[in-house]
């Protein structure tokens, strides 16, 4: 069995955009990732927002961290799955998803290798 995979989720919402962007993905994504929680395929899932406004270089405002089971778990695909039984108005949940991405500058994923330290 491999190790646990840490993926993060980058995402730079257009300007004034912001809050709406994490409603809806609190809404639409977060209950779709709670079921893959509770299902082992993620041992955590976390969202971090900037504190502060910075000087305005910062390329993402949204971060979401994904710690995925092992590397068979990135290579499930049940988020279509679950979205459908989650949610019954397809036409609707896809509209909203679709505008929750068209509230995006940019957006990115990063897998990271974990690189022990000697203590």
């Amino acid at each position: 069995m491999s190790e646990p995979i840490e993926v993060l989720y980058f995402y730079r919402t257009r300007w004034g955009a912001h809050d709406e962007f994490v409603d809806l993905f609190r809404r639409n994504h977060w209950p779709i990732l709670r079921e893959q929680l509770a299902d082992g395929r993620y041992a955590n899932v976390e969202m971090w927002t900037p504190r502060f406004h910075g000087e305005g270089r910062a390329d993402w405002d949204v971060l979401v961290s994904i710690t995925y089971r092992d590397w068979a778990a990135i290579q499930e695909h049940s988020d279509a799955e679950i979205a459908r039984r989650l949610y019954p108005d397809q036409e609707t949940f896809k509209a909203d998803e679709a505008h929750r991405f068209s509230l995006l500058d940019a957006h990115w994923d990063v897998v990271l290798e974990s690189r022990p330290l000697e203590r």
